[in-house]
């Protein structure tokens, strides 16, 4: 990928949804797969997310890079539920951008401790969250949504205490 031109974190838009789902499906298989209960794993069809992200649109921030969209962050309450960027923008500081991004909307909402669910086997994302300055705090049963109910899903909570 070369050096963008323009890059900026966007509230999401209905237009944005099939790209968003996409980036959703793929980035969760990679960081998923071998790491959660087969049962959810059966439920992560590329079919499942245009819903999830419409449900989810109107707390969705995207990461646009030069017009495109390479990632999404989604905020709930004090969780910051869901971070993707698409692999061929990992490593850009994308990602940086829109947990900052995350960050500063759980704070808007008077929050001073946001957290997240990883998954334990998601080195990746473990390390990028522990380098952002977020916490292991401890294990969490996550219950994950699926179309039929939800599965759970073990976990380890990340916390940081966010600042004004």
């Amino acid at each position: 990928m070369s050096q963008p031109t323009t890059v900026r974190v966007r509230p999401a838009a209905p237009a944005d949804v099939a790209e968003i789902a996409r980036i959703w499906h793929e980035g969760w298989a990679d960081g998923h797969a071998g790491h959660v209960p087969e049962q959810l794993y059966r439920h992560r069809t590329a079919a499942s997310y245009p819903p999830r992200v419409q449900q989810r649109l109107p707390t969705t921030w995207v990461l646009e890079v030069d017009g495109g969209v390479r990632g999404f962050v989604v905020v709930v309450d004090d969780e910051v539920e869901q971070v993707y960027v698409d692999a061929p923008a990992r490593g850009t500081g994308g990602a940086g951008l829109l947990l900052a991004h995350a960050e500063s909307e759980v704070a808007a909402a008077g929050h001073t401790r946001a957290w997240l669910a990883v998954v334990a086997g998601n080195a990746r994302a473990r390390a990028f969250y522990e380098r952002s300055g977020w916490l292991d705090v401890g294990p969490v049963d996550y219950p994950a949504e699926t179309a039929t109910g939800t599965v759970v899903v073990p976990c380890r909570r990340y916390e940081k205490t966010l600042t004004a």
